[in-house]
C-alpha cells in the first residue's frame, strides 16, 4: 500500500529542490516559487507570494504582450502548453534571456492555473536583427542601463569603440537615441 502522506511530502519536496525554477500560478499571480527561483530571480520565496507575475517582467509592455499572446495561442489551439525566449529581469533590474514553458492545469481557462519553468539563457542571439557576437554583448550591456565606460571596463575595449557599436546597433534597429534602441532590443521577439 502507497503511503500518499509521503508521496506528497516528497512531490513538495521535489518541487521545491528542482534545478529547475518553476512557479505555479493562478491568473498570473503567484501562488508557489521554488528555491531555483529564488536564485535566479534573487527574490525570496516571500517577496514572490501573491505577487504578479509581472514583477518579473522588465516592463509593463512585455507582461501584457507575453501574456496576450501565450493566452491567444493556448485558446486558438486548444495546446496545453506554451514556450518562448523572452527578455526577465532580477530584483536587482538585471535583465536577461530565459526560455520559458508553461503548462496550463486547465485547458478551458488556461490562466486559471499554470506552472512556469525559467532557464536563463547565456549566449542569445537576436533573430530579428543581424548582429555580430560583439554587438550582442553591447546589447546586452545597454539593456541592463550600463553606461559606454562601464560597457569599455567590462568588455575590455575602450568607450569609443562602445560607442562605434552603439551607433551600429542604432542604424541595425533604425531608432535613433540609446532609449528607443533599447526598446527595440527588448521588444525583439
Amino acid at each position: 500500500m502507497i503511503d500518499t502522506s509521503t508521496t506528497q511530502k516528497a512531490s513538495s519536496l521535489g518541487f521545491q529542490e528542482s534545478p529547475v525554477a518553476q512557479i505555479i500560478v493562478r491568473y498570473r499571480r503567484i501562488i508557489e516559487a521554488n528555491k531555483a527561483v529564488e536564485r535566479l530571480f534573487g527574490y525570496t520565496r516571500a517577496d514572490l507570494i501573491n505577487r504578479s507575475v509581472q514583477r518579473l517582467y522588465p516592463s509593463t509592455a512585455d507582461f501584457n504582450q507575453i501574456g496576450e499572446r501565450c493566452e491567444a495561442r493556448m485558446r486558438e489551439t486548444g495546446d496545453t502548453h506554451y514556450e518562448d525566449e523572452r527578455f526577465m529581469q532580477a530584483s536587482d533590474k538585471t535583465i536577461f534571456w530565459v526560455q520559458a514553458k508553461g503548462a496550463t492545469l486547465s485547458p478551458q481557462d488556461p490562466f486559471s492555473l499554470m506552472i512556469w519553468s525559467f532557464e536563463k539563457i547565456a549566449d542569445k542571439s537576436y533573430r530579428s536583427v543581424d548582429l555580430s557576437p560583439r554587438e550582442r554583448e553591447v546589447a546586452h550591456h545597454l539593456v541592463n542601463g550600463r553606461t559606454s565606460r562601464e560597457i569599455g571596463e567590462a568588455l575590455n575595449i575602450s568607450h569609443r569603440t562602445v560607442e562605434v557599436h552603439r551607433a551600429r546597433l542604432m542604424r541595425k534597429f533604425n531608432v535613433k537615441n540609446t532609449a528607443a534602441l533599447v526598446s527595440e532590443i527588448v521588444h525583439a521577439f
